[in-house]
């Protein structure tokens, strides 16, 4: 439960590795910090990023086995985080980039990504407010995407994940409304990450830590979406308006 001011005690982070996740744990008070458990399939890069938190002085940190395409366990893994405490704050964090080339070359390619970014991300969202309505308290963070926002030529497998995602985060934020739990949707554009690692940077580029201080101030605020940076808004409503036969031409 949230401590007398207000912050997060307990973590629960489904993806582990991810580097927004990890660089938002790092933005909260690690001193009010009991519990962080890094859910994740066993790596050596999950294992690293446990030892990591762990340096920089937050308490508690633990690795839990987890498989986004798994759905069939999601139920129990999640159970069994919650069954050991109260969990403040969830961080819905996995998902596979992909490309699309390959994909439209092998449709299995690109059900992975939505296998992975949809279906893994419902299946553990559903059961995570399953578990913050009983609790009464919590907040389920959604790493959306603005590619979610308007289809593009370049990455229109992915984006139609991330589309799909968002409005499911959008009618569980509703649906949990008056529970006393919520849902924060978070848009991130470009994010300077081992995802991206290679690609040409798109205009307002940020790093992780960009990402989480946006994501740690709308936990304070109480917010239900945020784009990230915030100037994203205002360019995605004037993308999203752009006529379609425009809208293809744009190098993007």
């Amino acid at each position: 439960m949230m401590d007398a001011l207000g912050e997060p005690q307990s973590v629960l982070v489904l993806g582990g590795t991810s580097e927004i996740a990890l660089a938002t744990v790092r933005a909260l008070p690690a001193r009010r910090l009991r519990r962080v458990v890094l859910a994740g399939r066993p790596s050596a890069g999950l294992d690293a990023s446990v030892a990591a938190l762990t340096a920089s002085g937050i308490l508690g940190v633990v690795a839990q086995e987890f498989d986004a395409t798994d759905t069939a366990g999601h139920g129990p893994i999640i159970d069994a985080v919650f069954d050991g405490g109260d969990v403040d704050i969830v961080i819905l964090a996995f998902g596979l980039l992909g490309d699309q080339t390959l994909a439209e070359a092998d449709p299995n390619l690109a059900v992975t990504v939505a296998t992975t970014n949809y279906t893994g991300a419902v299946s553990a969202g559903l059961h995570v407010a399953r578990r913050l309505r009983a609790q009464g308290h919590g907040v389920l963070v959604v790493l959306s995407s603005v590619a979610g926002d308007r289809a593009r030529r370049s990455n229109f497998v992915y984006g139609s994940t991330k589309a799909g995602l968002d409005a499911f985060a959008q009618g569980l934020s509703d649906a949990l409304h008056g529970s006393g739990a919520r849902v924060l949707v978070v848009r991130p554009g470009f994010v300077r990450t081992r995802m991206t690692q290679g690609l040409a940077e798109a205009p307002m580029t940020v790093d992780p830590e960009d990402v989480a201080s946006t994501i740690v101030s709308a936990l304070r605020k109480g917010r239900g979406t945020v784009y990230a940076p915030g100037p994203l808004r205002f360019v995605m409503a004037g993308l999203k308006a752009l006529p379609r036969p425009v809208f293809r031409k744009l190098p993007m």
